[in-house]
């Protein structure tokens, strides 16, 4: 049963059908957060680019759980503001995402997460290894950033985007993860994916025996394959998860 107390409801906001469907999707991947346990009370921090205004995006305010998230009380904001709390959002999710969404332009989505694999991985040398099929999916195609402290200082911003570059993931290091896509989905699927690359090679490092390494020209292959699989039959999975949430919290829409 969901037993956390909800905010005063926010009155739907007067948007187009695709904001709406945006805002929809921004808050599944809040309430998915929380569900898998990747959540922080009220930080960390996802945003979806808002259709129709390429430089306005959505994110969750501040002071909400991820279980009080819903597509009515997201706020919409530019990226081209210099935004903290007072206006409602959390400033270091405002510069790490208003950053990554302004250099990209393919990418729609951003979610970045603190859970405790992922921190594990961010502070290991070596980094993200191929000994695992999620895995694959980030072959040559995730960067590495280096700590520089809580993300509020817009000069950051060029030193991340600089180690995102094309790439659908962000090792933090010391820190965090974060993953990027076209679409929340994809995003989503992504963190999910990151995650338990993490916590798989991990569990066979902590054996202390040797790890059989999936061969380079196999890495790529099964990372194309991704990239095909994300793009065409993958989507089919969305209004799985969503199902999934409406059976957890048939309010979570509202």
């Amino acid at each position: 049963m969901n037993t956390h107390v909800k905010p005063a409801t926010t009155d739907r906001p007067v948007v187009s059908p695709a904001e709406w469907q945006a805002r929809v999707d921004l808050a599944a991947v809040y309430r998915l957060v929380a569900h898998y346990g990747w959540g922080d009370v009220i930080y960390n921090h996802s945003s979806l680019r808002v259709p129709g205004e390429e430089r306005k995006f959505l994110i969750k305010r501040h002071e909400l759980l991820y279980e009080e998230v819903t597509p009515a009380n997201l706020v919409k904001v530019s990226m081209d503001d210099d935004l903290n709390e007072s206006a409602g959002v959390n400033r270091p999710g405002f510069t790490l995402h208003g950053g990554v969404l302004s250099a990209r332009p393919d990418v729609n989505c951003a979610v970045h997460v603190h859970t405790e694999i992922g921190m594990a991985i961010s502070g290991l040398k070596h980094g993200l290894r191929m000994v695992a099929q999620p895995a694959v999916r980030f072959y040559n195609r995730v960067g590495y950033h280096d700590y520089e402290g809580i993300t509020e200082d817009f000069g950051e911003r060029e030193r991340i985007n600089k180690a995102l570059g094309n790439n659908r993931a962000l090792i933090m290091r010391n820190h965090g993860l974060l993953t990027v896509g076209r679409s929340a989905r994809e995003a989503f699927v992504l963190m999910k994916s990151l995650i338990e690359a993490a916590r798989i090679q991990l569990k066979m490092e902590a054996t202390g025996s040797a790890l059989i390494e999936i061969p380079a020209e196999i890495c790529e292959k099964t990372a194309r394959q991704y990239g095909h699989h994300d793009s065409g039959r993958g989507a089919a999975d969305w209004p799985a998860y969503l199902r999934m949430l409406d059976a957890i919290d048939a309010n979570w829409r509202g």
